[in-house]
């Protein structure tokens, strides 16, 4: 049997507008659970399978993964799957914790909810005998379809063990589906879930509110993953908790098997991702109890190092210029030690640290084990140790004000001063699954005066950050163009906005291989200009 996976992830109606060059860890660690079962299966990113729907004639199976803002690509994929095969169609990631989306609007026969590994391995048998039907569905734990137009919702799954998450390896071999990526930023799990169980203490739509017994941040373990008012844990924008459960670790086996064989097809930038990369190996600090306390133990150094050390002894061996670098960090688990050790091996990595609100009363209320004081010193202390930290905002949050958003753009204008190399501000979007499911979503930035504030500080910061990059000469991959009337782009081998090669009869030597690129103009807040100089 022939499955095609289609990677919609931040795609929203078709083709994402930002991090263009990123392939998610999801669709592979999908891939790789099928290939295991012998079955012949590719992943594509969605722009491609809309541009070229013939590939969906090929496959007599259809997987999507999808976020709940992709609801109209995955629509449309659908569209196209039934015009041109009408067979099996699965869809999962974190568009299926609202099933309604997932098999009402996007019109889907199944949604995989939270981890899928062990799910897919019951459902693969069904799927190979074409046997999808309510009857043999009603057994499989984490799944949701429809029964007569009815919405059927089966009991979540157990999360895995660290030991179980190991035991399944992502596919690697499917990563070429992907055009250009070799030069593409490829995500690699280290941790799945998260480690904070602290629960957001504001009122929520349904009358539920904290009543202040501080289980979640006192209480034994494994007590965390229960509420007595029934407020899903974490950061109350968030879903991670509720959809992964706590934090665990892969092993470093597994994680260094991955990058070797992605190092070996050609992929030069592998990101180690997770929710926070300081949880990896804190969850061996704790067993048997889950690691649900997002501050307790201290970051596992030994094993960070270990990991890191491996890898990058990895990269020695095979003689390619690679660059590794981690997604998101704590601020809480950040010492002067952790800046140490991660200056040593990640030296001009970006590292994305979340923030979301300047104001310490609605980081608490918020339901968030850092403080916007610690943000800031964690993003002093990894600046100090030659790593480049981004820092992260939500505009239009539940319990925003004008008082808050002040105190939002003095941390905004005091991290530029610090060194904070971007300031992400992202627009409050409820999650299904999480403490804040049935918000509003936020308005527009231009239509909320708080959110503006803070919307402007960081545009204002960001365009003088940007500016700074003229006339730095920087190590960049040239690929083949998707944007019309470019032959060619580059993208940066660290981190940073799409770069537009001035000088593109040079470029066409140079297609796949790692270049010195000076920057001759900012286009945009994505985009820059360059010459190659090499």
């Amino acid at each position: 049997m022939s499955i095609i996976i289609v990677d919609a992830l931040g795609a929203g109606r078709g083709r994402r507008l930002a991090t263009v060059d990123v392939i998610g860890s999801g669709p592979r660690a999908v891939a790789g659970v099928l290939e295991k079962h012998d079955l012949d299966v590719n992943v594509y990113p969605v722009h491609v399978v809309l541009s070229k729907p013939e590939l969906l004639a090929k496959a007599s199976a259809l997987f999507v993964s999808a976020m709940t803002v992709d609801v109209p690509a995955a629509r449309k994929v659908k569209a196209l799957w039934d015009r041109y095969s009408g067979g099996v169609a699965i869809i999962g990631g974190p568009i299926a914790a609202d099933p309604y989306d997932a098999l009402i609007r996007a019109g889907f026969q199944v949604a995989v909810i939270g981890e899928g590994e062990e799910t897919l391995e019951e459902l693969i048998p069904l799927i190979l005998s074409g046997d999808l039907t309510p009857s043999s569905l009603s057994s499989i734990r984490g799944i949701a379809y429809l029964e007569n137009s009815n919405i059927r919702l089966n009991p979540l799954r157990p999360i895995m063990s660290r030991v179980k998450i190991s035991s399944y390896q992502p596919s690697v071999r499917v990563v070429k589906g992907y055009p250009n990526y070799f030069a593409c930023r490829v995500y690699v799990e280290v941790v799945r879930g998260c480690s904070n169980y602290y629960r957001t203490t504001m009122p929520l739509p349904d009358g539920r509110k904290c009543i202040e017994c501080h289980k979640c941040k006192t209480g034994p373990l494994e007590e965390r993953y229960y509420c007595p008012q029934n407020i899903p844990p974490g950061c109350g924008y968030c879903s991670v908790p509720s959809l992964f459960g706590p934090s665990r670790s892969r092993s470093i086996e597994s994680i260094v098997r991955e990058v070797k064989g992605l190092i070996r097809i050609g992929v030069k930038r592998i990101i180690l991702s997770g929710s926070d990369f300081l949880d990896y190996g804190r969850d061996i600090l704790v067993e048997p109890n889950p690691l649900t306390d997002p501050r307790e133990p201290p970051a596992n150094i030994s094993e960070i190092e270990n990991l890191l050390s491996q890898i990058s002894s990895i990269i020695e061996e095979c003689g390619e210029k690679v660059f590794i670098g981690i997604e998101n960090v704590k601020p809480c688990l950040v010492t002067e030690e952790v800046a140490r050790v991660l200056g040593k091996f990640l030296r001009g990595s970006p590292v994305h640290i979340g923030c979301e609100t300047g104001s310490a009363e609605h980081a608490h209320a918020l339901g968030r084990p850092s403080s916007p004081g610690e943000a800031l010193k964690a993003a002093r202390l990894l600046k100090r140790y030659g790593l480049r930290p981004y820092l992260y905002f939500i505009h239009g949050l539940p319990g925003q004000t004008v008082e808050t958003a002040k105190a939002t753009v003095e941390v905004i204008e005091r991290s530029a001063v610090i060194g904070v190399e971007k300031v992400t501000v992202y627009r409050f979007q409820p999650l299904p699954m999480s403490a804040f499911g049935d918000f509003p979503r936020a308005p527009p930035a231009y239509r909320d005066p708080a959110s503006l504030m803070i919307w402007i500080a960081a545009n204002r910061v960001n365009s003088q950050l940007k500016f700074k990059l003229v006339n730095k000469i920087v190590d960049a991959i040239v690929v083949k163009s998707q944007f019309k009337g470019r032959r060619f782009i580059a993208y940066p081998f660290r981190h940073g906005p799409v770069m537009l090669i001035r000088n593109e009869r040079v470029a066409e030597k140079f297609i796949g291989k790692v270049v010195r690129v000076r920057i001759t103009r900012v286009v945009s807040d994505r985009v820059v200009e360059c010459v190659i100089v090499d």
